[in-house]
């Protein structure tokens, strides 16, 4: 019995979210949009990861370089209280 309840657990699996950068079809990430950036950060101001934002990897990468560009610039805050 455990066995055949065990396989039933296995079989449900959640479907991933599309890439909403490439839904909208984005090519480049500008750091100057930050209104864009800040569903992708949590309330301490982390990136947040892919599989939690549902981001691809290419577009991933480009959030974070931006996330960090627009950070060091001074357009979003390293930590936020």
């Amino acid at each position: 019995m455990a066995a055949q309840e065990v396989k039933v657990k296995l079989k449900k699996r959640r479907r991933r979210r599309p890439c909403s950068f490439c839904v909208d079809k984005v090519t480049v990430l500008d750091y100057k949009d930050i209104n864009r950036f800040r569903k992708f950060q949590s309330d301490r101001g982390k990136i947040m990861p892919r599989r939690n934002s549902g981001v691809c990897a290419k577009h991933q990468r480009q959030l974070a370089s931006a996330i960090k560009r627009a950070r060091y610039i001074g357009l979003i805050p390293f930590c936020l209280d």
